[in-house]
């Protein structure tokens, strides 16, 4: 018979073997554990989908919109600190879905199948991220500096802007009124990211039957940032000189004839030069469906109606209709670039219903007109 002695080293061999084996077996599900984490994290960062999200090695240049604040009117006076200055062009926020690079598929010709497909805005990729909102009703005046409205519903009325470095997010719009969202002169710093913003057609102000002008009205002297919204039904959907209008989805634009008797100019975009502060139209999908003879005038019309056109970046947009899709802004424009574009035949086999592009400068400093094709992928030239 074994001695005692021997009972317990053979214990305690048992016992350690088993120890050991369990760490072992701990080790390798660590080092398991890492690989899964290498392979998994990258692709799970880079997947970012919600308003400002950073994917992975990026970095976020304007922030995460507000889901949570409550909404409400503010009626508190202007703060009497400076205005603070406007940036030559706002920098967009992260899009919360990722699109394909713009163009035209091979063998496609007219229309996409859907616009995304091709790599632009249209109805799924624009608009609100969220799906529960506050309902209000009528205009709003907005007076304090730096307010968030976000997850609004507002129905028949209009929001009016007297304050700096306000953020219009995650909304719905629908408006009786002049316009959707106007920014007045003195103030800066708007951005409206990720809305619908919409005309009540048939129900403007010009009077029965009449439309509403403008989706965002620029006053100010200001660049704003204009992204990532889904806007219909109104005459100039987004008229201003300077500012960043970026991956938005402007269509189903109506004809009307307005409070002075005459048909509405009708633009997706419409500027009116005597601005250099700059303005970028990048990544849009700007359809203008309107009859030429029904005020039906441009997806873009850079219009030296109050001074010289210049400072504008034209690229990767798709762009139909009008009577010329873009008017390129006349003698002595600019620093007009003009770059990547499709010019589609959905309306007209010309893009617009004359031709792709009138009173271009081609003379101009700084013009640049570069790789821009039509929904066929033949060569436009001005």
């Amino acid at each position: 018979m074994a001695s005692p002695g021997v009972h317990r080293r053979f214990r305690l061999f048992r016992d350690a073997r088993v120890w050991i084996a369990l760490a072992v077996v701990g080790a390798l599900l660590v080092i398991a554990a890492g690989v899964v984490w290498l392979v998994w994290y990258p692709s799970y960062a880079n997947s970012c989908q919600g308003p400002g999200c950073v994917a992975l090695g990026e970095t976020s240049s304007s922030g995460s919109p507000s889901d949570t604040m409550s909404p409400g009117d503010a009626t508190a006076t202007p703060t009497s600190s400076p205005i603070a200055s406007a940036s030559a062009v706002a920098t967009p926020s992260a899009s919360p879905k990722t699109s394909p690079k713009p163009g035209i598929p091979p063998g496609r010709t007219g229309k996409c199948p859907s616009l995304s497909a091709c790599g632009f805005p249209d109805a799924s990729n624009t608009g609100p991220t969220i799906t529960s909102f506050t309902q209000r009703t009528g205009n709003a005046t907005i007076r304090q500096d730096g307010q968030v409205i976000s997850g609004w519903d507002l129905r028949m009325g209009m929001l009016d802007i007297y304050a700096n470095n306000v953020t219009v997010t995650q909304c719905k719009i629908l408006s009786n009124g002049w316009w959707g969202i106007n920014l007045r002169p003195g103030y800066s710093g708007l951005k409206i990211t990720y809305c619908d913003i919409h005309a009540a057609v048939g129900q403007g102000p010009d009077g029965p039957g009449k439309g509403s002008d403008y989706a965002v009205s620029n006053m100010s002297s200001s660049s704003i940032e204009v992204g990532w919204n889904d806007i219909a039904g109104f005459g100039n959907a987004l008229s201003m000189s300077s500012g960043n209008i970026h991956d938005n989805y402007v269509h189903d634009l109506p004809t009307f004839i307005n409070a002075g008797g005459e048909w509405q100019h009708v633009d997706a975009i419409i500027s009116g030069g005597d601005d250099t502060r700059g303005l970028t139209i990048r990544h849009n999908t700007l359809l203008n469906s309107a009859a030429h003879n029904r005020g039906g005038t441009a997806a873009i019309g850079l219009f030296p109606d109050n001074g010289v056109v210049s400072n504008t970046l034209i690229q990767d947009n798709w762009l139909a209709g009008g009577a010329y899709a873009v008017y390129g802004g006349s003698n002595g424009a600019n620093g007009i670039r003009v770059i990547n574009n499709v010019f589609s035949t959905e309306y007209w086999p010309n893009c617009g219903y004359y031709g792709p592009v009138a009173h271009w400068n081609a003379g101009g400093a700084g013009n640049v007109w570069s790789g821009n094709v039509t929904s066929e992928g033949k060569a436009v030239n001005p």
